[in-house]
């Protein structure tokens, strides 16, 4: 068996637009009611994936959810036509393009009875992500059916969840056993949090973790005060490296000190706050970054966005990090600005999975061709732009709704608009 890590990236959907529903989100916020543009954002998304292919990674899919989500809207009394713009809005979110929010995994070395457990986010916090799960659910039964897997439900509200954005994994190669770091918040600052401890410890109880090598770490309160509304925007983690903002915990020291004794060569890379800021941490999206490693022995690199480059200071402090000849060799830059815009960077876009591809459903990986045919329907479908008044238009509906399907027609998996 060629167990692996497997980046699953979300498709932009043809509904991408720039509503600003995402409090606590301040890229989203600071863009609502600009002018989107879905057919760049997904071809952007489709560009970082093929980046990786040339990588060497193995790269797959999850795909755009249908909407408008009518079946929601019934559930509110009421349809598209006649919702409030408020409802309007949340049913037609493209939001689950962020794949990091799809679901926590444990990889099967993790977990008790041998199999790799996925527990699908119920993103309760945010009305418009809240009813992502049952077709992220639908998903992830069909592209990991095979045994090697377990894919749970939701945990219940009130406890919120947000997936893979707030759990990071930390071992020697992503083939042996781990060490699984579950980030919290606690609310009562001026934004949300929304991966709450129970949650955690619920997937990590359903997941048969063990207990001696699973922590719980609470992200710092200036972090989502500043803007962090997910662990990823402040702390990445691959095989055995943490790469971390200074404030992105609330006890660092105490955190730090249990991952060192669960994890003895673990290596903590910590960008201090006098040489970049929270806020320049949250903008440039330094954090959230995909750390990966080179499978030719080549090292790790840092998948970064533009943005990263942008910000003289981050730049700056990079360009030192990879010259130390540390772990990092490499920083790659990708543009995926029109998902920044929304408020989400390169790991945003994916959700991580360790396992052989060979149990992969095959319609949910790709190869450059296949790419290739996704970028088609893209070209031929996917609106070039959605401004605010374009919302209530029942024509630009019916164009994402075609768009949609044509999608799902192209790689076999129309089964899906049904669920």
């Amino acid at each position: 068996m060629s167990v692996r890590e497997i980046n699953f990236d979300g498709i932009i959907g043809p509904s991408h637009n720039y509503a600003g529903l995402s409090h606590g989100n301040l890229a989203a916020t600071r863009n609502a009611g600009e002018t989107s543009r879905p057919r760049a954002a997904a071809l952007q998304g489709i560009a970082k994936m093929r980046a990786n292919l040339a990588l060497g990674l193995t790269q797959g899919i999850l795909l755009p959810h249908p909407r408008p989500d009518h079946g929601w809207l019934a559930k509110l009394a009421t349809d598209y036509a006649g919702a409030p713009p408020h409802l309007r809005a949340q049913a037609l979110s493209a939001s689950a393009m962020w794949a990091a929010n799809a679901a926590t995994v444990s990889p099967a070395n993790d977990c008790g009875d041998g199999r790799c457990h996925l527990t699908v986010a119920n993103l309760v916090t945010m009305p418009h992500r809240s009813h992502e799960w049952p077709q992220t659910l639908a998903q992830l039964r069909i592209a990991f059916a095979d045994p090697a897997f377990a894919v749970h439900g939701p945990v219940p509200a009130p406890f919120g969840d947000e997936g893979a954005a707030n759990h990071m994994r930390l071992c020697e190669t992503h083939g042996a056993q781990g060490v699984e770091v579950f980030v919290y918040g606690v609310s009562g600052g001026p934004f949300p949090a929304r991966q709450h401890r129970e949650a955690s410890e619920a997937i990590a109880r359903a997941h048969g973790l063990d207990p001696a090598r699973t922590l719980l770490a609470r992200q710092s309160d200036a972090a989502i005060a500043a803007g962090a509304f997910h662990n990823d925007v402040v702390a990445v983690a691959n095989e055995r490296v943490l790469f971390a903002h200074e404030q992105a915990f609330e006890d660092r020291d105490r955190f730090f000190a249990d991952l060192r004794a669960a994890m003895p060569s673990v290596e903590i890379i910590e960008v201090p706050a006098d040489r970049v800021s929270l806020a320049d941490a949250i903008t440039s999206y330094l954090f959230n970054a995909q750390l990966v490693t080179l499978p030719d022995g080549g090292g790790m690199v840092l998948i970064l966005p533009s943005e990263a480059r942008d910000n003289e200071r981050v730049w700056t402090w990079l360009q030192e990090m990879v010259a130390g000849n540390g772990p990092i060799r490499r920083l790659e830059v990708v543009d995926v600005r029109e998902s920044m815009a929304n408020g989400g960077g390169p790991a945003c876009l994916r959700l991580r999975v360790v396992a052989d591809p060979a149990t992969v459903d095959p319609r949910f990986l790709v190869d450059d061709a296949k790419l290739d045919r996704i970028a088609a329907v893209v070209e031929a479908h996917w609106p070039e732009r959605i401004a605010p008044a374009d919302i209530g238009d029942p024509a630009l509906i019916e164009a994402i709704e075609a768009a949609h399907r044509a999608l799902l027609e192209s790689l076999d998996l129309v089964g899906l608009i049904d669920n």
